[in-house]
């Protein structure tokens, strides 16, 4: 508790320290001034600040407080002052997004936002400069994905649907990040960070002209041997050891987090042409408590991504018009190494081999463990064509014409599961005492009807149409629509309406309805011999329609205010529901309500103080049961305090609470927590160096996250909710020429 009244002190102490006055609205000497330069008065450039431009709203650049969305801005500068390392870290920041670990994956985040909180959360469009970063397998990000900082110019994040313009998966939300540029760079630049449980990140940047043409290039190493101290008390093995009066469980014991990762980007652009390359690489993911929510000591991820983007803008054509023609391709090879239990696992299995079904014709017991190693390469190619035209008044026109080819190829070998356990193969024991003993040497079943997954592909159109139509002084009417169709489920219409209202010169009101969807992923149609989860070819997609209102005020240049309220309506939202092994299903409508708060002060000229909260009630339609998992109520505050010359201490306080359990679960409500977080900087060291020292969760707060709910098993796997890090420090040492 008493990091919760540190941060207003330190605010208090600083205020009462530094005699600078707050920022005054402009004089009449000023505004005469400016008549006497421009022909006019102040002008919003002058009270709004410019690097708080949004392209993820509309498509073309726009002022956030114009903007027809409900959106924040994360600038680079913020990043830095903040001091994250990555983009999670980032994201906490933004007023209703809360960042937590997934229970198939404690490397893997959900991205809650607004109380849509699912356990594959493929319902945030995640875009690195426009480009979708997805996994077509799940829907969602790639395992364990992670974005260092070192080559983010800015975040841009919209609340709410956009599919209007993005299409599938812009549903609670759309994240753009957007790299740095040459110019950003501008020249070379080198960094190393060092912190606990031996995590180390170096990074390398250049940024130059190369005969007219402007080259960025950045690369980033982190790796981490994980907190060994994030102890969990039980897991499935436990309960399985309990039905079977076996000694296989490995807790307690900590969840194992290291992690080795490489992320390049580079960036060619000269005239109308721009090519964008991203690759990431990682290594020796050890994913928490895997995919069962089991600890074992084999479970390993290994992926690598590449990204290539293609893009030409031209404006020769036609007047008023400006055609930009983008090709883009990815591929994303992910070697899974599962232990899906530890040795000594005594494992129930059906006739067909699949382990913990609900009918048993025998019993096997595995003295080496449970091993699954499936190899999936995901392959995205897309074409789009978009014209912006400005030629009528009052009016702008942008037209998006695309095509995107989704394929996925499978491989897998395992030691349980049809093709190993079935009659064929190995005859089951149905004596529980003295059952088969299978080892651990591997089956291939790629290319047979026992793998998890067959090879995939899926294909999709689409159209889209929107106008900005600046229809009276200080009123502009965004209306948007867009259609997609898919190979494999049909199509679907997203229209979007947005009015914008400057009411004042201080003060924007906006009104706002949207619909978006998100179609269902492959592993959820046609994973199939997974002791882990089940597809279901008769899904739907999900959909939602949201309604939001928002004001923004500005006073002053030093202080902005802003506040919206929303309410959304979910049909057919997919999860994975039942018992050991889950199977997908469009569970349940869910309706939510809510709000946001935000402020942004800068009380004197060394000193800044940035505020948001949130509220959320999101309910189950059918049974009135409040979403689980999701934080009700969180709230975060900051302090920038530039002392001295070239020296800043940024305070950073985070709290999520009022989150509650799944239906059935007895046990009590998820406790909330807050904790403290502190970065000290100091720049420009003999010109050219940068200098930080921070501390993470300050007072070591016992941060815990929700494990899940097994309604067949009547209670959760993992009993005691997932123990996130301690306190954690790290330094930094950079350099700029």
């Amino acid at each position: 508790m008493r990091s919760i009244f540190l941060l207003p002190l330190i605010a208090l102490l600083l205020l009462t320290s530094n005699t600078s006055s707050l920022a005054q609205e402009p004089s009449d000497e000023v505004a005469k001034a400016f008549r006497a330069m421009f022909g006019q008065g102040p002008q919003e450039t002058d009270v709004y600040r410019t690097d708080r431009l949004l392209v993820t709203a509309t498509g073309s650049q726009k002022p956030v407080h114009l903007a027809p969305s409900v959106a924040s801005v994360i600038t680079a500068e913020d990043i830095k002052n903040m001091g994250a390392t990555t983009l999670d870290e980032a994201l906490e920041t933004v007023p209703g997004l809360h960042v937590s670990p997934s229970n198939k994956n404690q490397l893997d985040s959900i991205y809650s936002i607004r109380g849509i909180h699912t356990s594959l959360n493929p319902e945030v469009l995640v875009l690195v400069n426009g480009l979708p970063v997805s996994y077509v397998y799940t829907d969602s990000r790639p395992f364990s994905f992670q974005l260092p900082v070192s080559m983010i110019s800015r975040i841009e994040v919209v609340r709410g649907p956009g599919s209007a313009l993005f299409g599938a998966d812009a549903f609670a939300g759309t994240i753009n990040v957007i790299t740095k540029d040459r110019h950003e760079i501008d020249g070379t630049r080198a960094g190393v960070r060092y912190g606990s449980f031996d995590t180390s990140d170096l990074w390398l940047q250049h940024g130059q002209t190369y005969g007219g043409w402007n080259l960025a290039l950045g690369l980033d190493y982190m790796k981490s041997h994980g907190d060994k101290d994030r102890v969990v008390n039980g897991d499935l093995q436990s309960v399985l050891d309990g039905m079977f009066r076996t000694n296989a469980s490995q807790a307690p014991g900590p969840l194992l987090t290291g992690y080795e990762r490489i992320n390049g980007h580079a960036e060619l652009a000269k005239g109308n042409w721009t090519l964008r390359t991203w690759g990431w690489l990682l290594e020796d993911d050890e994913m928490g408590d895997g995919v069962t929510n089991t600890l074992a000591p084999a479970n390993s991820l290994s992926a690598n991504q590449f990204f290539l983007d293609l893009t030409h803008a031209t404006k020769a054509l036609l007047p008023d018009t400006t055609l930009t023609t983008r090709l883009s391709y990815s591929q994303l090879n992910t070697k899974t190494d599962f232990q899906l239990l530890p040795p000594g696992a005594l494992v129930p299995a059906d006739s067909q081999g699949n382990l913990l079904m609900p009918s048993v014709a025998g019993f096997a017991l595995f003295p080496d463990g449970i091993f699954g190693h499936p190899y999936v390469k995901d392959r995205q190619i897309g074409l789009e064509e978009t014209l912006l035209y400005e030629g009528f008044d009052h009016h702008k026109w942008r037209v998006s014409l695309g095509h995107r080819n989704l394929g996925e190829n499978t491989a897998e070998t395992k030691n349980f599961g049809p093709g190993v356990l079935d009659a064929s193969h190995i005859t089951l024991s149905g004596n529980p005492a003295a059952p088969t003993v299978i080892d651990g040497r591997l089956t291939s079943v790629t290319g047979t009807p026992d793998i998890f997954m067959e090879d995939q592909t899926r294909r999709v159109f689409y159209g889209s149409l929107q106008d900005e139509w600046a229809f009276a002084k200080d009123w502009e009417l965004t209306a948007g629509i867009r259609y997609d169709d898919y190979s494999d489920f049909g199509s679907t219409v997203n229209p979007r309406l947005a009015l914008v209202w400057e009411t004042l010169p201080e003060l924007t009101t906006k009104l706002m309805y949207g619909r978006a969807f998100r179609p269902p992923a492959f592993l959820e149609l046609y994973a199939k011999n997974n002791p882990s989860n089940l597809g279901n070819a008769n899904l739907q997609p999900e959909t939602i329609d949201t309604y939001e209102v928002a004001f923004n005020f500005q006073p002053t240049r030093k202080l902005r205010t802003g506040i919206n309220a929303f309410t959304y309506q979910i049909n057919d939202l997919i999860e994975l529901v039942g018992g050991a092994v889950k199977t997908t299903q469009n569970h349940k409508d869910q309706s939510g309500h809510g709000f946001e708060v935000e402020v942004e002060w800068e009380a004197l000229t060394s000193l800044r103080l940035n505020g948001n909260a949130a509220y959320q009630r999101s309910k189950d339609d059918a049974t009135g049961e409040i979403v689980p998992d999701a934080p009700g109520l969180q709230w975060s505050a900051s302090a920038l305090w530039g002392f001295l010359p070239e020296w800043s201490l940024n305070s950073q306080y985070l709290w999520i609470g009022d989150r509650h359990r799944a239906m059935g679960d007895t046990r009590p409500d998820i406790a909330d927590y807050g904790l403290l977080n502190l970065t000290l900087r100091r720049t420009n060291i003999a010109q050219h160096w940068d200098a930080a020292l921070a501390v993470r969760n300050l007072f070591s707060e016992n941060v815990r996250e929700p494990t899940a709910y097994n309604p067949d098993l009547g209670r959760a796997v993992t009993p005691g909710d997932y123990p996130m890090e301690g306190r954690a420090i790290w330094a930094e040492l950079s350099c700029h020429f």
